[in-house]
């Protein structure tokens, strides 16, 4: 294209004014009423391509323009998808947050839609109970949108690690809580048999129960979870979460049960046993540690509090999307 310099006048200088005004440089009224590119619009191009790493000038070539165009997408403007060259701009940036903050880890929040972003959408798509295609088309949109309470306000670069609950906070939220478990196979139900024992454990008065199946549910329940060692089939619509990153675990849970839109959220979550250091066997040892890591990720997952005091303090401060 053309340089479009100082002087010039016409839509394409009108719309050049509304994006550098929609990411907040300032236009002079006069300048936008003629659609003409003066000096308060030469100033806010010089400033945006300092911004953005832009060699020195007052113009907007090629180079400038897509830099420009890239960085007015807003999240659901466009569908993404892992593509040469990547998707890349500040709708890839927000999308990135979101899923870094929900507990799906799309790396390095640099715009880029590349490997990275795409399998943490999988993830995401696959807690919701949604084709796992990776690809960003308006309902995996909605799905995050509708989290908006979840990420709006709150700033994260990775998943932030949940960490232990305290013994007294785990109780506090076993017994205002009312969530059940089920299990689909015998190694699943000793894990759900010892989560209960220790949520016993912790407050006489748990709100923790095991069903013999999950077509009892109990009406008023914040959630059923769903334990099993085997993946979902592909075309099932439940919710899944796969145990493999304690760190997130909680975070998954929660986003997976508030993005269900049914009365009592029901969640699969997914043992995986089948990780890089499993040997074929299944312990004692490791059903207790299954069980621990579980009642933990689920008293975090449930304690609404835990999103606005000293466990998140600092790990949720400034999301600017």
């Amino acid at each position: 294209m053309e340089p479009i310099t100082q002087g010039a006048t016409g839509a394409a200088v009108e719309d050049i004014q509304e994006r550098l005004r929609s990411i907040s440089y300032a236009i002079d009224e006069g300048e936008r009423a003629r659609q003409e590119f003066g000096p308060s619009t030469a100033t806010a191009v010089a400033h945006f391509r300092l911004d953005h790493g832009l060699p020195l000038g007052q113009e907007v070539d090629a180079r400038t323009w897509a830099t420009l165009v890239d960085e007015t997408y807003k999240m659901g403007d466009r569908t993404l998808y892992l593509r040469l060259p990547n998707f890349h701009g500040a709708d890839v940036r927000q999308l990135q947050r979101c899923l870094n903050i929900l507990g799906f880890s799309a790396g390095e929040v640099d715009g880029y839609y590349g490997p990275y972003t795409e399998a943490a959408v999988k993830q995401f798509q696959e807690s919701i109970g949604v084709l796992q295609d990776g690809m960003m088309f308006p309902d995996t949109f909605d799905a995050i949108e509708r989290l908006h309470h979840v990420w709006a306000g709150k700033s994260a670069s990775g998943p932030h690690p949940m960490g232990a609950m305290s013994f007294a906070r785990a109780a506090n939220v076993l017994e205002s809580v009312h969530i059940s478990i089920a299990a689909e196979d015998p190694i699943s139900r000793n894990v759900a048999g010892r989560i209960w024992n220790l949520a016993t454990a912790t407050n006489d008065h748990s709100g923790l129960d095991i069903l013999e199946s999950p077509d009892h549910k109990r009406p008023g329940d914040r959630a059923l979870l769903v334990l099993g060692i085997a993946p979902l089939p592909e075309d099932s619509s439940m919710p899944n979460v796969v145990l493999d990153d304690p760190a997130t675990l909680a975070l998954r849970i929660r986003t997976a049960t508030l993005s269900s839109d049914e009365e009592v959220p029901t969640v699969h979550v997914e043992l995986s046993l089948g990780g890089p250091n499993y040997n074929g066997t299944f312990t004692v040892g490791d059903a207790q540690a299954y069980a621990v890591m579980l009642l933990d990720a689920i008293c975090a997952a449930f304690d609404d509090d835990a999103f606005t005091d000293d466990v998140f303090e600092g790990a949720f401060d400034g999301f600017d999307g």
